[in-house]
């Protein structure tokens, strides 16, 4: 999953000094993660992991909140946090940040493409979050995990999971709150463990609080930097 909506221009953003890691969810982001959790509630999650933000891991406790079954404890797994930003510049609006940040992803695939000048290069987050994943894998005992995490981690590991790479990135849109459903095939290494034999990717950007997304024109970045956010 991707965590619900945010305000990047929020309150708590500002006292900490523009810090994105300590946004929570809005009352907007709040409901979208219920919506995904009713959606979910008949999935018995064995794991649930989070990158460990207050937006990541209160969309994760939303979700299992609406489990009938004892849930897993939430773990916090650091090679799931967002693509480090770089320098954004003068910020006069809304407006102006998302349409400064509406074609980054778009560059992914470049040679040395970085989120915003400066920033960490794609490369390097798409192998942090792909290791974290097929760590993941490796570990016995588990079928089904809940992971809340990020747009730009989880376009890259949908990217991975295609097989396109970093090319495939922009290709992929992750609204707020939207559910993923991979699938990985498993067979034994030629040494200890297991490797992966094959990966689908069943559903993408799936978001039950509107299924047929009526209404959102925007993409996710647009929408978050818009004012006037209403639950459809």
């Amino acid at each position: 999953m991707r965590h619900g909506h945010v305000d990047y221009f929020g309150k708590e953003i500002r006292e900490a000094g523009g810090d994105m890691s300590v946004v929570p969810l809005t009352p907007l982001g709040r409901e979208q993660a219920k919506a995904a959790g009713m959606a979910l509630s008949h999935v018995r999650f064995d794991r649930a992991v989070c990158s460990g933000y207050p937006r990541t891991r209160q969309t994760a406790e939303l979700v299992l909140a609406q489990q009938a079954e004892p849930t897993p404890e939430l773990q916090v797994e650091p090679g799931l946090v967002e693509v480090h930003g770089g320098t954004v510049g003068e910020i006069r609006s809304r407006a102006d940040i998302a349409a400064k940040m509406a074609f980054h992803f778009d560059a992914a695939g470049e040679p040395d493409a970085s989120l915003l000048p400066g920033g960490e290069l794609f490369s390097d987050a798409m192998e942090r979050s792909v290791a974290a994943v097929t760590r993941f894998l490796a570990e016995p005992d588990w079928h089904t995990m809940l992971i809340a995490a990020h747009e730009g981690i989880n376009r890259l590991i949908l990217g991975w999971a295609s097989g396109g790479g970093l090319h495939a990135v922009r290709a992929f849109e992750q609204d707020t709150a939207c559910i993923n459903v991979l699938d990985f095939d498993l067979v034994p290494s030629a040494g200890d463990g297991v490797q992966i034999e094959r990966a689908m990717i069943k559903a993408v950007n799936l978001t039950p609080y509107n299924y047929v997304k009526h209404g959102m024109n925007m993409t996710s970045l647009e929408a978050i930097f818009t004012s006037d956010q209403k639950l459809v």
